[in-house]
């Protein structure tokens, strides 16, 4: 049941065509390749982000340990 009610809150076919449009009426065709950019860093930063607590947590673990 869970599995059907996350299904119906994605996007289907029709949906993305609508928010690709909506994208290009609102920051125009421009200015998308610097949106993306800036996309594509918050996504960078946060990994790094995720990676750095990831390391941090398993030095502790093997502090704890040893």
């Amino acid at each position: 049941m869970l599995h059907s009610i996350f299904l119906l809150g994605m996007p289907a076919g029709a949906e993305w065509i609508i928010i690709v449009l909506a994208v290009l009426v609102l920051f125009g065709a421009k200015k998308i390749p610097e949106f993306m950019r800036g996309v594509g860093k918050g996504v960078k930063e946060f990994k790094d982000a995720k990676d750095n607590v990831k390391s941090e947590i398993e030095a502790g673990m093997n502090e704890t340990e040893g």
